[in-house]
Protein backbone atom coordinates (compact mmCIF):
# COMPACT_ATOMS: atom_id res chain seq x y z
CA UNK A 1 0.00 0.00 0.00
CA UNK A 2 2.67 2.31 0.70
CA UNK A 3 4.81 1.52 -1.85
CA UNK A 4 2.00 1.75 -4.62
CA UNK A 5 1.47 5.30 -3.17
CA UNK A 6 4.68 6.42 -3.68
CA UNK A 7 5.25 4.94 -6.99
CA UNK A 8 1.61 7.06 -8.07
CA UNK A 9 3.35 10.39 -6.73
CA UNK A 10 6.63 9.21 -8.90
CA UNK A 11 5.02 8.89 -11.98
CA UNK A 12 2.71 11.47 -11.91
CA UNK A 13 5.79 14.09 -10.91
CA UNK A 14 8.08 12.36 -13.69
CA UNK A 15 6.06 11.89 -16.69
CA UNK A 16 3.39 14.92 -17.93
CA UNK A 17 0.07 12.91 -18.64
CA UNK A 18 -1.99 15.15 -19.62
CA UNK A 19 0.43 16.31 -22.52
CA UNK A 20 -0.22 12.70 -23.29
CA UNK A 21 -3.87 13.23 -23.53
CA UNK A 22 -4.55 11.49 -20.60
CA UNK A 23 -7.13 11.49 -18.23
CA UNK A 24 -5.64 10.93 -14.61
CA UNK A 25 -7.83 9.42 -12.00
CA UNK A 26 -6.06 7.35 -8.43
CA UNK A 27 -8.11 4.88 -6.58
CA UNK A 28 -7.28 5.23 -3.02
CA UNK A 29 -7.66 2.90 0.00
CA UNK A 30 -11.50 2.75 1.44
CA UNK A 31 -12.24 4.85 4.51
CA UNK A 32 -12.54 1.12 6.75
CA UNK A 33 -8.56 1.35 6.70
CA UNK A 34 -6.04 3.46 7.52
CA UNK A 35 -4.42 4.09 4.69
CA UNK A 36 -7.31 6.43 3.53
CA UNK A 37 -6.26 9.50 4.95
CA UNK A 38 -3.01 9.36 4.16
CA UNK A 39 -3.47 8.38 0.37
CA UNK A 40 -5.61 11.70 0.26
CA UNK A 41 -3.33 13.99 2.13
CA UNK A 42 0.03 12.95 0.62
CA UNK A 43 -0.98 12.39 -3.05
CA UNK A 44 -2.97 15.42 -3.15
CA UNK A 45 -0.32 17.75 -1.44
CA UNK A 46 2.34 16.29 -3.88
CA UNK A 47 0.35 15.72 -7.27
CA UNK A 48 -3.12 17.04 -6.49
CA UNK A 49 -2.36 19.40 -9.33
CA UNK A 50 -2.10 16.65 -11.55
CA UNK A 51 -5.15 14.45 -10.93
CA UNK A 52 -8.37 14.29 -12.33
CA UNK A 53 -10.17 12.75 -10.14
CA UNK A 54 -10.31 10.52 -6.80
CA UNK A 55 -11.93 6.97 -7.38
CA UNK A 56 -13.29 5.79 -3.64
CA UNK A 57 -13.88 2.35 -3.05
CA UNK A 58 -16.51 0.47 -1.05
CA UNK A 59 -18.51 3.70 -0.60
CA UNK A 60 -21.46 3.00 1.53
CA UNK A 61 -23.32 6.05 2.79
CA UNK A 62 -23.45 9.73 1.30
CA UNK A 63 -21.14 10.31 4.55
CA UNK A 64 -18.24 8.61 3.25
CA UNK A 65 -18.44 10.94 -0.06
CA UNK A 66 -18.49 13.95 2.34
CA UNK A 67 -15.48 12.57 4.48
CA UNK A 68 -13.44 12.67 0.99
CA UNK A 69 -14.87 16.00 -0.38
CA UNK A 70 -13.97 17.70 3.10
CA UNK A 71 -10.79 16.61 2.28
CA UNK A 72 -9.74 17.65 -0.77
CA UNK A 73 -11.65 20.68 -0.18
CA UNK A 74 -9.30 21.72 2.69
CA UNK A 75 -6.24 20.66 0.63
CA UNK A 76 -7.09 22.18 -2.38
CA UNK A 77 -7.53 25.95 -0.45
CA UNK A 78 -4.50 25.53 1.34
CA UNK A 79 -2.32 24.58 -1.77
CA UNK A 80 -4.21 26.93 -4.16
CA UNK A 81 -5.21 25.03 -6.85
CA UNK A 82 -6.96 26.76 -9.74
CA UNK A 83 -9.03 22.90 -10.42
CA UNK A 84 -11.20 21.53 -8.56
CA UNK A 85 -10.42 17.41 -8.59
CA UNK A 86 -13.50 15.14 -9.19
CA UNK A 87 -14.74 11.90 -7.35
CA UNK A 88 -15.66 8.70 -8.52
CA UNK A 89 -17.58 5.95 -6.27
CA UNK A 90 -17.21 2.51 -6.45
CA UNK A 91 -20.18 0.76 -6.05
CA UNK A 92 -19.20 -2.46 -4.83
CA UNK A 93 -21.24 -3.74 -1.28
CA UNK A 94 -25.12 -4.25 -0.37
CA UNK A 95 -25.05 -0.90 1.73
CA UNK A 96 -23.36 1.06 -0.87
CA UNK A 97 -26.06 -0.18 -3.12
CA UNK A 98 -28.89 0.29 -1.02
CA UNK A 99 -27.59 4.22 -0.64
CA UNK A 100 -27.09 4.63 -4.04
CA UNK A 101 -29.36 7.67 -4.76
CA UNK A 102 -28.23 9.61 -1.50
CA UNK A 103 -24.78 8.78 -2.62
CA UNK A 104 -25.21 10.24 -6.27
CA UNK A 105 -26.61 13.41 -4.83
CA UNK A 106 -23.55 14.03 -2.30
CA UNK A 107 -21.57 16.23 -4.05
CA UNK A 108 -21.10 18.29 -6.87
CA UNK A 109 -17.67 16.82 -7.35
CA UNK A 110 -19.03 13.52 -8.01
CA UNK A 111 -18.57 12.34 -11.80
CA UNK A 112 -19.23 8.99 -12.02
CA UNK A 113 -20.94 5.73 -10.30
CA UNK A 114 -18.34 2.21 -10.95
CA UNK A 115 -19.78 -1.51 -10.53
CA UNK A 116 -17.16 -3.44 -8.28
CA UNK A 117 -18.75 -6.51 -9.18
CA UNK A 118 -16.36 -8.95 -6.91
CA UNK A 119 -16.70 -7.12 -3.43
CA UNK A 120 -20.60 -6.81 -4.30
CA UNK A 121 -20.52 -10.61 -5.03
CA UNK A 122 -18.90 -11.17 -1.64
CA UNK A 123 -21.71 -8.56 0.51
CA UNK A 124 -24.45 -10.18 -1.35
CA UNK A 125 -22.72 -13.95 -0.43
CA UNK A 126 -23.51 -14.94 -3.93
CA UNK A 127 -21.67 -17.83 -5.87
CA UNK A 128 -19.66 -16.61 -8.91
CA UNK A 129 -17.14 -18.43 -10.71
CA UNK A 130 -15.28 -15.92 -12.31
CA UNK A 131 -14.66 -12.19 -11.21
CA UNK A 132 -17.66 -10.47 -13.54
CA UNK A 133 -19.03 -13.63 -15.29
CA UNK A 134 -22.04 -15.54 -14.93
CA UNK A 135 -22.77 -18.18 -12.57
CA UNK A 136 -24.35 -21.19 -15.10
CA UNK A 137 -26.97 -22.36 -12.24
CA UNK A 138 -28.31 -18.42 -12.65
CA UNK A 139 -31.14 -18.47 -15.28
CA UNK A 140 -29.95 -15.08 -17.03
CA UNK A 141 -27.51 -12.35 -15.91
CA UNK A 142 -26.64 -12.03 -12.19
CA UNK A 143 -25.39 -9.03 -11.85
CA UNK A 144 -28.32 -7.33 -14.11
CA UNK A 145 -30.04 -5.49 -11.34
CA UNK A 146 -26.78 -3.93 -10.00
CA UNK A 147 -26.06 -2.81 -13.23
CA UNK A 148 -29.64 -1.29 -14.20
CA UNK A 149 -29.57 0.38 -10.65
CA UNK A 150 -26.55 1.97 -11.06
CA UNK A 151 -26.98 2.96 -14.98
CA UNK A 152 -30.19 4.44 -14.05
CA UNK A 153 -29.41 6.20 -10.80
CA UNK A 154 -26.43 7.37 -13.05
CA UNK A 155 -29.18 9.24 -15.63
CA UNK A 156 -31.28 10.28 -12.70
CA UNK A 157 -28.53 12.66 -11.74
CA UNK A 158 -26.20 13.80 -14.40
CA UNK A 159 -23.15 11.10 -13.76
CA UNK A 160 -20.92 8.42 -16.02
CA UNK A 161 -21.87 4.73 -15.56
CA UNK A 162 -18.94 2.71 -15.44
CA UNK A 163 -18.94 -1.43 -14.93
CA UNK A 164 -16.19 -3.24 -12.98
CA UNK A 165 -13.51 -5.90 -14.01
CA UNK A 166 -13.95 -8.97 -15.46
CA UNK A 167 -11.36 -11.55 -14.02
CA UNK A 168 -10.18 -13.96 -16.70
CA UNK A 169 -8.24 -11.86 -18.91
CA UNK A 170 -7.31 -14.76 -20.66
CA UNK A 171 -11.31 -15.33 -22.42
CA UNK A 172 -11.56 -12.24 -24.56
CA UNK A 173 -14.91 -13.66 -25.75
CA UNK A 174 -16.16 -13.92 -22.04
CA UNK A 175 -15.16 -9.81 -21.94
CA UNK A 176 -16.74 -9.07 -24.75
CA UNK A 177 -20.18 -10.96 -23.93
CA UNK A 178 -20.17 -9.26 -20.75
CA UNK A 179 -19.24 -5.95 -21.85
CA UNK A 180 -21.76 -5.75 -24.23
CA UNK A 181 -24.27 -6.98 -22.06
CA UNK A 182 -23.77 -3.88 -19.92
CA UNK A 183 -23.49 -1.97 -23.07
CA UNK A 184 -27.23 -2.77 -23.91
CA UNK A 185 -28.23 -1.47 -20.76
CA UNK A 186 -26.71 2.21 -21.19
CA UNK A 187 -23.35 1.62 -18.97
CA UNK A 188 -20.72 3.67 -21.00
CA UNK A 189 -17.41 1.81 -19.87
CA UNK A 190 -16.08 -0.91 -18.26
CA UNK A 191 -12.20 -1.82 -16.44
CA UNK A 192 -9.61 -2.63 -18.36
CA UNK A 193 -7.89 -5.10 -15.60
CA UNK A 194 -5.01 -6.10 -18.49
CA UNK A 195 -3.71 -4.62 -21.19
CA UNK A 196 -5.30 -7.28 -23.51
CA UNK A 197 -8.64 -5.98 -22.71
CA UNK A 198 -7.72 -2.11 -23.90
CA UNK A 199 -8.72 -2.72 -27.36
CA UNK A 200 -11.70 -5.18 -26.32
CA UNK A 201 -13.61 -2.29 -24.38
CA UNK A 202 -13.00 0.66 -26.66
CA UNK A 203 -14.89 -1.90 -29.46
CA UNK A 204 -17.76 -2.48 -27.68
CA UNK A 205 -18.27 0.79 -26.33
CA UNK A 206 -17.46 2.84 -29.55
CA UNK A 207 -20.32 3.66 -31.86
CA UNK A 208 -19.93 1.55 -34.65
CA UNK A 209 -19.50 3.38 -38.42
CA UNK A 210 -23.76 1.92 -39.30
CA UNK A 211 -24.76 2.67 -35.70
CA UNK A 212 -23.82 6.85 -36.03
CA UNK A 213 -24.72 7.00 -39.72
CA UNK A 214 -28.58 6.00 -38.98
CA UNK A 215 -28.10 8.10 -35.75
CA UNK A 216 -27.40 10.74 -38.14
CA UNK A 217 -29.88 10.08 -40.28
CA UNK A 218 -32.58 9.69 -37.84
CA UNK A 219 -32.12 13.42 -37.15
CA UNK A 220 -31.66 14.83 -40.80
CA UNK A 221 -35.24 13.28 -40.73
CA UNK A 222 -36.74 14.32 -37.98
CA UNK A 223 -35.91 17.96 -38.50
CA UNK A 224 -37.34 17.73 -42.27
CA UNK A 225 -40.52 16.92 -40.37
CA UNK A 226 -40.67 19.51 -37.80
CA UNK A 227 -39.74 21.89 -40.84
CA UNK A 228 -43.29 20.28 -42.58
CA UNK A 229 -44.67 20.49 -38.73
CA UNK A 230 -44.73 16.97 -38.06
CA UNK A 231 -44.15 15.56 -34.82
CA UNK A 232 -42.93 12.29 -36.39
CA UNK A 233 -40.99 10.31 -39.43
CA UNK A 234 -40.63 7.29 -41.12
CA UNK A 235 -37.16 5.36 -41.54
CA UNK A 236 -36.52 2.41 -43.57
CA UNK A 237 -40.12 1.65 -42.34
CA UNK A 238 -40.44 2.61 -38.80
CA UNK A 239 -41.38 5.47 -37.06
CA UNK A 240 -39.26 7.72 -35.55
CA UNK A 241 -39.73 10.26 -32.97
CA UNK A 242 -38.64 12.65 -30.32
CA UNK A 243 -37.49 9.64 -28.19
CA UNK A 244 -35.47 8.47 -31.36
CA UNK A 245 -34.09 11.62 -31.51
CA UNK A 246 -32.85 11.28 -28.30
CA UNK A 247 -31.22 8.40 -28.31
CA UNK A 248 -29.84 9.28 -32.12
CA UNK A 249 -28.08 12.24 -30.50
CA UNK A 250 -26.41 10.31 -27.46
CA UNK A 251 -24.93 8.24 -30.20
CA UNK A 252 -23.89 11.27 -32.20
CA UNK A 253 -22.39 12.74 -29.32
CA UNK A 254 -20.48 9.65 -27.92
CA UNK A 255 -18.93 9.64 -31.14
CA UNK A 256 -17.92 13.39 -31.16
CA UNK A 257 -15.80 12.50 -27.77
CA UNK A 258 -14.12 9.38 -29.21
CA UNK A 259 -12.96 11.43 -32.19
CA UNK A 260 -11.76 14.55 -30.48
CA UNK A 261 -9.14 12.36 -28.69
Amino acid sequence: KLSARENIIKALNEINWRERGKTISVRINSLDTHYMYRDVVDIMEQVGDKIDTILVPKVGTDSDVYTVDCLLTQIENQKKFKNKVGIECLIETALGMSNIKEIARSSSRLEALHFGVADYAASLRARTTVIGGLNPDYPGDQWHHGLSQLVMTCRAYGLRAIDGPFGDFKDPDAYVASAKRAAAIGIEGKWAIHPSQIDLANKVFSPPVAEVNRAKKILEELDKAAKEGKGAAQLDGRMIDAASARMAENIVNINKLIESK
